[in-house]
Order: structure tokens, then sequence, then C-alpha cells
């Protein structure tokens, strides 16, 4: 057996043989050309038949992964419309008699190598587009049709590199998974995949001889078996159908309401660690993102992030999320989760220390970065932000005129952006104690119900010789939660959870009685949980 490990686009298992897709791309030539007038002619006639495959893709996408997404083929055809390109195309022919297919292909080579050299991920992200425009156009000069690129059996397709127009035109009946050498999963490939649901890894060095070999892709894992053991297959086909009924489960509850038997309506959010998992959320028909943990940005990087690297990290999640509510909790490092580049002290108590709001209020320059980059997502969704570890109102206040001014700095640079409601999680018992006052300084509590356990019970949730003492259903809590619903709803604050006691199904009841507006948790408990509501009478004294 051999283990090859990648980068997860989706969770998911795919079980079948493999099938190693070899581009067989049209061979352009620098050789016997008509004349320039001709060549551009010739050219001229493939392009405006790329754009009319373009459109037909952009339908095909429109239907199967929604209108954001299908956008990326807009943007191929814009692209193919381009001053810049069209001229470079011009450019060769006439300066070097090349045939048309030569002088695309080069400037496509020329672009995307362009491209890829810039520092900004998402310019970065275009080499891709403009070499699959390129390729098509060369594909449509040398008269090469648009072949499958699976056979007539279910495969995990293996590639160096898949690009959108490949991957959106893959038959998904036959596909079963894909593993490539290279791409981002920041692509629009990726993005692809995630919505159409396929298990996926990235980053993969395979081998030419897995072709037609029965292997495993463990999206979970990170990682795929070729030529598994019998144990490890039988354990992997196990999982695979807990994950087949799980997707029934979604068939059924998909698009249903979560309102109760009586009439009550709960929002059902989703967490999130960063944009590589908004596939699951559209998966598991998430009403919006409760919580987005933002410093996974700031740990996933060598150096900070900047302003425009967020901003577009932001705003293709909340573009993807198409109107519905996407909650950015501000940057929560510290503690457990620490980046070098940040240079931190060492700490006795760091649970305890300097982390999360304090080290953005005495770092106004970071903050303001990251406020920035929220607020000009929010110009094109509906954007949050929540404030963590919050203690006291002064910190709310300070937070609230970091966020003004930013919003002053963005006005006067004539910079869009839209209306963003203030929350705070509440997730110390600080906080909770003075929920009223909180309360008029806010539009939303959320309960960060992981802290508040341990902070009210004096126990480090990360210290395992813990785990016999660690109770989150500790009256304690259960009471902090509940008056922290009531001091919100005094005061017009909706209340939601977004820790992980939000997916306990044996406190969902419970909490709805509450008063809970929202519930915030992986989005793979969002389906269990609808399923749950549904089956709900709040009118009705609980049973005993």
């Amino acid at each position: 057996m051999e283990v090859a490990t990648g980068k997860s686009i989706l969770n998911g298992i795919a079980i079948g043989p493999l099938r190693i897709y070899r581009k067989a791309e049209a061979q352009a030539s620098a050789g016997t050309a008509l004349s320039p007038e001709e060549e551009w002619e010739r050219f001229e006639a493939a392009r405006v038949q790329a754009q009319e495959q373009l459109g037909v893709l952009y339908e095909k996408a429109l239907e199967e992964v929604g209108e954001d997404n299908a956008a990326i083929f807009e943007i191929h055809q814009m692209m193919l419309d381009d001053d810049d390109y069209l001229d470079a195309v011009k450019g060769i022919l006439e300066t070097q008699g090349a045939t048309a297919e030569y002088a695309v292909s080069a400037t496509g080579e020329n672009f995307s190598a362009a491209f890829a050299a810039m520092d900004d991920a998402y310019m970065q992200a275009r080499a891709t587009d403009v070499k699959d425009i390129s390729q098509r156009v060369a594909n449509i000069l040398s008269g090469k049709a648009e072949g499958s690129l699976l056979g007539d059996e279910p495969a995990i397709l293996v590639a160096d590199d898949l690009t959108p127009s490949e991957t959106v035109q893959l038959d998904k009946s036959k596909l079963l998974g894909f593993i490539t050498r290279h791409g981002s999963s920041n692509s629009h490939t990726a993005i692809l995949a995630r919505t159409m649901n396929i298990p996926a890894l990235i980053g993969v060095d395979f081998d030419e001889s897995w072709d037609g070999r029965l292997a495993v892709l463990d999206g979970y894992n990170h990682c795929v078996y070729i030529d598994p053991a019998a144990d490890l297959l039988s354990t992997m086909e196990e999982k695979q159908k807990n994950d087949l009924k799980h997707e029934a489960l979604l068939q059924t509850l998909k698009k249903k309401p979560n309102v109760t038997l009586d009439g009550r309506e709960i929002k059902v959010y989703a967490n999130i660690g960063n944009a590589g998992d908004i596939g699951l959320v559209l998966q598991n028909d998430a009403g919006g993102i409760g919580l987005f943990r933002s410093e996974f940005l700031y740990l996933e990087s060598e150096d900070y992030p900047t302003e425009e690297e967020q901003f577009l990290i932001y705003k293709r999640v909340v573009e993807t999320m198409a109107g519905k509510k996407v909650i950015i909790r501000t940057l929560d490092i510290g503690a457990d989760k620490q980046a070098a580049y940040f240079h931190l002290d060492q700490e006795e108590n760091p649970a305890l220390g300097y982390r999360a709001i304090r080290i953005c209020l005495t770092r106004q320059e970071i903050f303001k970065q990251q406020l920035r980059a929220i607020l000009r997502a929010s110009a094109f969704g509906t954007v949050s932000i929540m404030f963590p570890m919050i203690i006291s109102v002064r910190e709310v206040r300070d937070a609230k005129e970091l966020l003004e001014a930013c919003k002053a700095e963005l006005r006067q640079e004539g910079v869009a952006f839209g209306q963003v409601e203030v929350g705070i999680m509440v997730e110390t018992p600080a906080a909770v104690m003075i929920a009223d006052e909180l309360a008029e300084e806010v539009d939303f509590f959320s309960l960060g119900t992981n802290d508040l356990t341990q902070y009210t019970l004096a126990i480090d949730r990360q210290n395992p010789k813990l785990d016999h003492f660690y109770d989150p259903h500790h009256p304690a809590v259960l009471r902090m939660i509940r008056q922290t619903v009531e001091a919100g709803h005094r005061h017009g604050c909706w209340v939601g959870i977004c820790g992980e006691l939000g997916a306990d199904q044996t406190l969902t009841e419970t909490f709805l009685r509450m008063g809970l507006d929202e519930l915030s948790v992986s989005p793979s408990a969002v389906l269990p949980l609808r399923k749950i509501i549904r089956s709900l009478d709040l009118s009705k004294e609980p049973e005993a």
C-alpha cells in the first residue's frame, strides 16, 4: 500500500480506480502562417466561438453551483475582450509572422507568468484563468474538440491541475473525486469543487504508475491510499456509508425552515475556520456564518496578512454566501493560538493573559487594518463584526471608536462599505454579570461556551488530566447562558451560541426554551439540529 498526502479541498471519502488525465493540448507552431491579417481573422473567429462556449459553461455552472460561482466564466469572456491581451496577440502576429495558434499560446504563457509573479493573491489566481482561455482558443484554431476527462467507468481523476472550465464540465456521475499536483485552495476550481461537493486533494505528488489502481481518497485526513489494505478499505467503506447517510439527511431537510411545531423560527448558522470551509456551509444548507474565526488568516501566514489579502478572503466568503449573514470575529490570537511573528511573551497563564481584544486595543494598527478589510467586504453582502474576550464596557466603546475611525477613513478615500451589526462574544463571567450594560452598546451577543465554561469552572480545557472535572452542563454554565439571553432581550439584542455546546443535541430544547435566537455550529451539525428543531413544540411543558 502506498500513501500520499496533500491539502484537502473538501472533507469526504472517495473509493475507486485512479484515472490520470494527460492534457492533449494543441501544439502551437511558429512556422508556416498566412498573412498577419488572415491569421488575425482566424483568431477573431476562434475568439468569438470561445466566448460562445464560455456562455454555455456559464449557464451550466449557474444551474449546478449558483450565480456567484458561475461568474468565473463571465470573467473569462471579459478577459477575451481585454485590450492588452488582444494587442499582445496582434503584436506577435505582425512582428513574428506567426500562426494564430502560436500567437495566442505565447500570449497566454506570457500573461500567465506575469500574473503568477505578482504579490497579490487574487492576481496570482488569474494566471490559471488566462492559460485556460488561451488554450480554449488554441484548441478551436487547431480543430481539437473538447473531450471527456473521464472514461466510461466512475473514477478518481488525477491531474497536474484542472482549470475552472474543465472542472465544471466533469461528468459528476463518473467523477468520484479528484487529485491534483498543483492548484490553490483559493482558486476558482477549488471553490467549484467544494460547491459541487466533490472530495478533492491538491498538492499531491502523484506517480504515473497510479493509473488504473484502486485508491481511497480520504479528505478528512488529507491523504490518498493506493492499493489499500483490506482492513483499511473496510473501515473507509463504513465511513463512506456514514457520509451517505448524512447526505440522505441533507436531501430530506435541505431548504426546509428551522421552525418548531409551534411556529418559532431559529437561526442555524455555521462556524468556519477559513474560506476553505465555505463549501461545507453551502453543502449543509446553513442559514449564514455565525462565526468566521479570522485568526486563522494570521495563523496560516508567515507574516501579518495585509489589508488587501484579508479583504479578498472576506469578500469571497461574503459574495459566496449571497446575502446571508456572515459574522466575522476579529482577531482572537494568544493563549493556545500563537503566531511567531507577533512576538508574544511566554506567560504562566496564557488563557488569562495578553490575547484577543487586549492585543487589538494595544496594537491598533493591526486591528484597524482588519477592521478596514471587513468594512470593505461589507459592501458585497451582509456582514457583522464580533469582538472577542470582552470584560468591560470600556473595551467595547474603544473598539467601536476604532471602527468609526476606519469608517471615516474609508469615506474620505471614497471606498464603499455597507451597514454592519456590531456584537460581542460573551465568554467570560465578567461579561455575563454586566450583560445589561453591554447590551446597551451592541446589536447582538454570541455566547462562546468553550471559554465561558473554562473560566466559570476554573478548569483549563487544554489539560487532559481535568477532563473528568470539565462539565459543560454544569448548572452554573447553564444559568449564565440563561442570564445572558434575558439581559440581551431586555435591551433589544438578539442572542446566539457559537461555542461547541450549541451542537449538543441533548441541550437543544433547553436552549430554545431559554429563548436563544441562533445556534452557530460546525457545518455538519446544521441538519441534525434542524431535524430536532422541527420536532419540538415549545408551547407544551417539557417532559420530566
